[in-house]
């Protein structure tokens, strides 16, 4: 699923909140206003980079203060964003694909987010989740995807992560000595010189097409 849709519909959710729970700090952050502050927490704060629902909670802690609005307001509104924040819409190709997948592969999740896919729904799919939250760190960092390997119990060079973002999915993973599948659903133009991606498709879709076409051996099922 796109992510910018769905975090401004939980911008729009957590403003709708505050003006029921906390009006003054709805009218002194409304949406552009609290995106801006949670910019500001993002810059100020990269040590904390890998950990999303930290720096968001920060943002909340300064809005509700500055408002003088109760601070304990923050957990529930925090809340309110985050259950939003787990409603999603998937592309149309993406469920029945991941479930192609997954019937022949093991296969995890790993994220900078903080989106829980238990609450989404998808968890069933997946032997592992990783979150730069737990990790302490985030891609491209080699370590999240060395961690990721060593979970699923296969060499590195026998991992293929798949990811939107050229540079922390797919160039991230090289270099980590993983191999790597954009899936690039915008047409966008790879602009890596040094490195090329091991597989590009513009669906979900394409890869299990792929798979089932050159990888007929490959029949491990993930819930056995």
């Amino acid at each position: 699923v796109p992510c910018a849709p769905i975090c401004a519909r939980s911008e729009q959710v957590l403003h709708d909140w505050m003006l029921e729970h906390s009006p003054a700090t709805a009218a002194m952050y409304p949406v552009a206003a609290m995106r801006e502050l949670r910019d500001r927490v993002f810059a100020d704060n990269p040590q904390l980079h890998h950990d999303l629902s930290a720096l968001r909670r920060m943002a909340l802690a300064e809005a509700l203060a500055a408002s003088g609005a109760r601070a304990d307001l923050l957990e529930p509104a925090y809340e309110a964003f985050y259950a939003a924040r787990n409603q999603v819409e998937y592309y149309p190709d993406a469920l029945d694909a991941l479930q192609r997948i997954a019937a022949r592969l093991p296969v995890a999740a790993l994220s900078n987010g903080n989106a829980d896919l238990n609450r989404i729904g998808l968890s069933q799919h997946f032997r592992h989740q990783v979150h730069s939250r737990e990790h302490g760190a985030a891609k491209p960092e080699a370590s999240i995807f060395h961690a990721t390997c060593e979970l699923l119990g296969v060499d590195r060079a026998h991992v293929l992560h798949v990811g939107d973002h050229a540079e922390m999915d797919v160039a991230g993973a090289m270099r980590a000595g993983l191999r790597g599948c954009w899936l690039n659903r915008d047409g966008q133009v790879w602009s890596d010189a040094q490195l090329q991606p091991d597989l590009e498709f513009t669906t979900l879709t394409a890869l299990a097409d792929w798979l089932d076409a050159t990888q007929p051996h490959l029949q491990e099922q993930a819930r056995a």
